[in-house]
């Protein structure tokens, strides 16, 4: 049980993130359920520790944490070309069939029947985001103080209409404070660790405990070299379309409105 994990091969990794980008149903709730229970509990590629500290993070960042997250594990395993592939495979398989079931509903959407395939699919994604939710909470909730945190997220965000931003805002405040007077409550590892200390599992390949890799230590220069490149990335095809079709133009907008976003 305690034999060590082989390294994955990049083959392999490009593959699951392929199949993820196809079977990966249920929006991000669903998304990170099915990561969890095929990087962590199936192929142990990485640690239960080390994966929720990697949600944790893309969940405090604006944008799709469930790509996040993809993108990451694939950096993480495999670099920077990793992790490219990583977000690209994930979105790129739902992308092509977005194309076409929008066109089989521009087209049949006043059928009876194509109404009602995409009606039935409704509660069954609904099902399927509850069970995440309950999935991915039961791991991360480990006691009352942090069950009354989630409560009272969840009362802000739908009953208060609270901004988001504030109510991570508060979440991240009361951690720290929970962290300094109440450490107990506010250790996930600890409390996972005798949670399931009945049932010892062989060490994933990127464990709580392994060598810190050497891609992951910190470099101004990188650090420095990845906001550059960032910025170009973003900044080359705003321009390029506002030059073509100008600050109003249908696609200048659009790309102004998701970066906003």
């Amino acid at each position: 049980m305690n034999t060590p994990q082989p390294a994955v091969s990049l083959r392999d990794a490009l593959l699951f993130w392929l199949k993820l980008g196809f079977i990966s149903f249920g929006g991000p709730a669903g998304q990170i359920a099915l990561m969890h229970a095929e990087l962590v509990e199936r192929r142990r590629w990485i640690s239960e520790k080390r994966f929720l500290h990697a949600l944790n993070y893309c969940m405090v960042l604006p944008g799709p944490e469930a790509q996040q997250l993809a993108t990451y594990l694939g950096w993480l395993m495999h670099r920077t070309w990793g992790g490219v592939a990583a977000g690209v495979l994930f979105v790129l398989p739902s992308l092509f069939m977005l194309i076409g079931l929008s066109w089989v509903y521009m087209a049949w959407g006043h059928v009876p029947w194509v109404t009602g395939v995409f009606d039935g699919i409704k509660p069954a994604v609904t099902a399927i985001v509850v069970q995440a939710a309950y999935r991915i909470g039961t791991r991360t909730l480990k006691n009352a103080w942090l069950w009354a945190i989630a409560a009272a997220a969840f009362v802000a965000i739908f009953a208060a209409n609270v901004p988001f931003p504030l109510i991570v805002l508060a979440a991240a405040v009361l951690g720290y404070l929970g962290g300094r007077f109440k450490p107990a409550f506010f250790t996930l590892g600890a409390a996972h660790a005798k949670t399931h200390a009945h049932a010892p599992v062989a060490p994933a390949l990127i464990d709580d405990h392994g060598p810190l890799l050497a891609h992951t230590r910190f470099s101004v220069w990188r650090l420095i070299a990845v906001l550059a490149s960032g910025a170009l990335l973003w900044s080359a095809p705003m321009v390029a379309v506002m030059v073509w079709q100008g600050s109003a133009g249908t696609l200048a907008q659009m790309g102004w409105f998701f970066t906003k976003a």
